[in-house]
């Protein structure tokens, strides 16, 4: 057999390299651009109540003021969904159950608050499947919604998630109020041009609990009833 030379073996370590990058780009971009026009048709920014609004509990921490927010709703007998994270529901597995039994609707937020979109289609699926496993063991429910930690995810995400039989869950409004803490903004951006169909995102903090009362009345006295995520998707 006749032996190649130096130079024959480095032009087709270089036709090997172009390859290979040709593939990448092809599996890469040229996909990446497609799904990123139909991916988002399968995710929910949006309900579809005509007087209904949900508002979003996105729980990785605020034991405190979860309990803190149970007992605002129940006055004003008013249902929320909670999106808890796996890990805080592990150690808090008693406040999962108090939400449950006081007739809340509960999601998955995740486990370990991945970046979702980074994560490949085997990532996401576990990720959220352990997370929904607890969940559902803990609070009795069967878990129908997930809502992706930072509101990052990508097709891989979505997938994951429909096979798992979740809806991916986005928001129309969201309150920052894990960054801007203030109660009077928080209420602002929670109700600003409030309509049926609203998903309201917030995380349990100290002033998210006390503008609370205020958005449930802004609510009521504007003929809009406090709906869970699952009835405003329906």
């Amino acid at each position: 057999m006749k032996k190649l030379s130096s130079r024959a073996v480095s032009a087709l370590v270089n036709v090997f390299l172009v390859a290979v990058v040709l593939a990448i780009g092809a599996v890469c971009f040229f996909p990446a651009a497609e799904t990123a026009s139909g991916v988002k048709d399968r995710v929910y920014y949006k309900g579809n109540s005509e007087n209904g609004v949900s508002l979003m509990f996105n729980v990785y921490w605020g034991t405190e003021e979860v309990y803190q927010i149970l007992d605002i709703l129940d006055g004003y007998e008013a249902k929320a969904t909670f999106f808890l994270g796996g890990s805080w529901a592990d150690d808090n597995s008693a406040c999962v159950k108090e939400i449950a039994a006081r007739g809340h609707e509960i999601g998955s937020h995740g486990y370990f608050h991945r970046e979702h979109d980074k994560l490949n289609y085997e990532g996401n699926f576990s990720e959220i499947k352990t997370s929904v496993d607890f969940l559902s063991l803990i609070s009795g429910q069967k878990i129908l919604l997930f809502a992706p930690p930072s509101g990052a995810y990508n097709e891989n995400t979505v997938n994951a998630a429909e096979r798992l039989g979740l809806k991916t869950v986005m928001w129309t409004k969201d309150t920052i109020d894990w960054r801007d803490q203030d109660a009077e903004l928080c209420f602002t951006r929670a109700t600003k041009d409030a309509k049926g169909g609203d998903l309201v995102l917030m995380h349990p903090m100290p002033h998210t609990a006390e503008a609370l009362p205020k958005m449930l009345e802004y609510y009521r006295m504007n003929g809009l009833k406090i709906v869970t995520v699952g009835e405003n998707l329906a």
